[in-house]
């Protein structure tokens, strides 16, 4: 049995609304020692409403409500929907960082947002999915999963923002084996430890034993020489965001240029250009840019020009 958790706040005509199941008192095996758990987290959303009585779109995250903080990347973007009349909805599942492994946490994710928006009369038009990190990665496997199964509730998405995101699992898996195998960063090993058990039990193998779950897995992957799943974002509006930082890389974690997420996010937009999509591109935040001491994923969205970033919505739409 799970208890609804529904809160409400409302702030100069705008509200805030949080609405989750406590999580079940379970936890989540990430690795092979006896500490490598985690417990299972909230599933439901937080929806921002504009003071506009009339809603122009919709931004959706489907963030994690335990490790992301909750909604922590929606929120940024709350003061510049606001003034262009959009909802910000944050969805999270009850698996703590969700890869999307199987259908039952789209499906999960996909029923969150369909009883937000029938709860709360949000217009299913202009809506757009936004991604940081591992939840880019959830945007597009989401996108791919609503094209091949048509549900009876689909979202008339727009376009895709994707900020740092994992995408290419085969060079995931590499990246997080060398973290593990030069032993330099604790971080970087912790990442990697995970990373590499997670891919590797639910995919049954490594890349170089079973490349063929990893590309299927993949929304983009450079050693896809079919590229197969560019066909399921081809028609949308797409940005992706990378961080140029080599040489913090270098110095913090003895990473090579190939051992981050830059590489997916050019990647994709080169196969999405080579597909014919003319509404794709590709925003570099270079060191002088940035505004995070941390090159991380966190610090390349709060990076992000998010003025700027809904200038380009409005685009899309007008």
């Amino acid at each position: 049995m799970f208890i609804t958790i529904l809160f409400v706040q409302t702030i100069s005509a705008q509200q805030i609304i949080e609405n989750y199941q406590q999580a079940k008192q379970d936890s989540l095996q990430i690795g092979t020692g006896k500490t490598d758990y985690l417990p299972y987290i909230q599933k439901g959303y937080t929806l921002f409403l504009p003071r506009a009585k009339t809603i122009k779109g919709v931004l959706i995250f489907l963030e994690d409500s335990g490790f992301d903080k909750k909604n922590k990347s929606a929120r940024q973007m709350y003061n510049q929907a606001n003034k262009k009349d959009f909802a910000v909805l944050s969805v999270s599942t009850t698996i703590p960082l969700d890869f999307f492994f199987n259908e039952t946490s789209i499906m999960e994710a996909h029923q969150q947002i369909q009883d937000a928006f029938y709860m709360h009369n949000l217009p299913n038009k202009n809506v757009f999915l936004a991604g940081v990190g591992l939840s880019g990665h959830r945007a597009l496997k989401y996108v791919a999963f609503v094209q091949k199964t048509n549900p009876k509730f689909r979202l008339e998405i727009v376009g895709l923002v994707i900020c740092d995101a994992p995408l290419d699992w085969v060079r995931q898996y590499n990246e997080g084996a060398r973290d593990i195998r030069i032993n330099f960063n604790q971080g970087a090993v912790w990442e990697g430890t995970m990373s590499t058990y997670l891919l590797s039990k639910n995919l049954n193998g490594t890349p170089k034993t079973n490349l063929e779950n990893y590309l299927e897995f993949s929304p983009y992957s450079y050693f896809d020489d079919e590229a197969r799943h560019i066909k399921y974002y081809k028609e949308f509006a797409i940005r992706t965001y990378m961080q140029v930082a080599i040489q913090y890389w270098l110095e913090e974690k003895r990473k090579t240029p190939f051992d981050n997420n830059g590489p997916d996010m050019v990647g994709l937009i080169a196969e999405l250009k080579l597909a014919g999509n003319k509404k794709s591109e590709l925003v570099i935040i270079y060191p002088e840019d940035s505004k995070s001491e941390k090159k991380n994923i966190d610090g390349t969205w709060l990076s992000v020009d998010k003025q700027e970033l809904i200038q380009w919505v409005m685009k899309q739409i007008n």
